[in-house]
């Protein structure tokens, strides 16, 4: 595609699926249609980039479809004051997203290779406001709290392991349970020891590399 082709798919991307699923938030809109998705989606895929569908990136991983990464930063209300941790790196274009809504981003990888390829196409967009890192967050997240957590992948059994990295206040944006049914859910710190959790919308992700998976039985 030229570059008016990619504009004209880019307008109805966001016209058309983010906007239509209920993605009215101007500030996110207008992310979506400054950050290039188009630069951080794998090159085989490159025709995919403004489809409504999920895109493969490896290792049984996915960059999520648009529509998904509207809803996620819209729930997440993101202020330009805001400290944010995202778990599971992927191609890096939602941590463009988040880093262009907040102050800064530490970004969490278990895959070496997804941490050196984001950093590269962040570079390539002079994204300077991101820490990324390697390793898995599931198991050990440090003390360090944060204003917003996003989760970009599914955990089949959620915990409160991301929970106590909230600030007071703070939002997690998480999608949790198994096929047929996963529920995209926001959790929100109301107190040094509670927090709250609403219901956002149905979806179908694959589970973070190294998620839990619930008991099974056995007869």
């Amino acid at each position: 595609m030229n570059q008016a082709q990619i504009e004209q798919a880019r307008f109805n991307m966001i016209e058309q699926q983010v906007r239509t699923w209920d993605v009215l938030d101007q500030q996110v809109l207008d992310t979506m249609n400054a950050v290039p998705r188009e630069a951080f989606v794998p090159e085989r895929y490159a025709s995919l980039a403004f489809a409504d569908t999920n895109i493969p990136l490896g290792h049984e991983q996915v960059m999520m479809a648009p529509k998904v990464e509207g809803r996620l930063l819209q729930a997440l209300a993101i202020e330009t004051t805001h400290s944010i941790l995202e778990v599971g790196t992927g191609s890096g274009y939602l941590t463009a997203c988040l880093a262009r809504l907040g102050r800064h981003v530490t970004s969490i990888d278990i895959m070496p290779d997804f941490t050196e390829s984001a950093g590269n196409r962040l570079a390539g967009q002079d994204i300077v406001n991101v820490t990324l890192q390697t390793g898995d967050a599931l198991q050990d997240t440090g003390d360090a709290r944060y204003d917003i957590i996003a989760v970009t992948g599914s955990l089949p059994v959620l915990r409160q392991q991301l929970h106590h990295n909230l600030e007071v206040g703070g939002r997690l944006f998480v999608i949790s349970g198994e096929l047929p049914i996963m529920e995209a859910g926001l959790i929100t710190r109301v107190d040094e020891g509670h927090w709250s959790r609403e219901c956002l919308f149905e979806t179908c992700i694959p589970p973070l590399i190294n998620a839990e998976s619930p008991d099974r039985f056995s007869f």
